[in-house]
């Protein structure tokens, strides 16, 4: 399958039945929150290194986690039995995303994929409603949380971090009780991690996925912040 350049003005994706094996379908385009929203919308992502052209994704299969199928380990009740930590939304994305773009993961170089143009696009769209922060306090520390965007009844997860033990697995666990209550269908975490299927995400075919976005499409968008 070819990888499709994307034009830097018209704002449209191929469809993501040609992306590559590995999940790589075009190259190019930019960050602007109607091109990122369309994005989300067909199933792609963005996800590139410094100094690497844009490039979108839609993996097949896709990792995701229905609300309903939230695993909560029993090692994990004390926390919200003690309520250790303190969980907000939407007060310091800025913060999170900083520290998501600094967080060390296993086998990572020095570099992020999270670039400056990265946090720029995403507080753009935490400006218009459309991206949010899940924040882990201890006190009157940020000890953990993560972001994504939400569109419908879907939220799609971008990064999290944690400098305390268990502090994003809160951070995320409260996010999926809190989007359950709301009627959300579904969170999509993109690429399979040990630390997400613990938590209750498995694997789904991409068309199965592009289908349930799809019915999406025809549910209210509301965007605004959480706060």
């Amino acid at each position: 399958m070819p990888v499709y350049r994307l034009s830097e003005t018209e704002i449209a994706f191929p469809p993501v039945d040609f992306a590559e094996p590995n999940g790589l379908l075009a190259v190019g385009g930019d960050l602007s929150v109607e091109r990122l929203i369309q994005a989300y919308e067909h199933g792609l992502f963005p996800w590139f290194n410094p100094g690497e052209p844009l490039l979108w994704w839609s993996p097949d299969p896709r990792f995701v986690l229905f609300p309903e199928e939230l695993k909560v380990a029993k090692s994990m009740r004390p926390y919200f039995n003690q309520r250790k930590f303190d969980v907000r939304f939407d007060t310091c994305f800025e913060a999170v995303i900083r520290a998501c773009q600094r967080q060390r993961r296993n086998g990572q170089l020095s570099r992020t994929w999270i670039t400056e143009d990265m946090v720029a696009a995403y507080c753009r769209l935490h400006e218009v409603g459309c991206a949010h922060s899940v924040e882990v306090w201890q006190s009157t520390n940020l000890v953990g949380g993560l972001y994504g965007i939400s569109l419908g009844r879907m939220f799609f997860g971008e990064s999290m971090f944690a400098t305390v033990s268990n502090a994003s697995k809160f951070g995320f666990i409260t996010l999926v009780q809190r989007l359950r209550e709301q009627g959300f269908v579904l969170i999509d975490c993109q690429q399979q991690t040990q630390h997400l299927g613990s938590l209750g995400a498995r694997a789904i075919a991409r068309k199965v996925f592009i289908d349930i976005l799809q019915q999406n499409r025809e549910s209210d968008y509301q965007f605004g912040k959480w706060t």
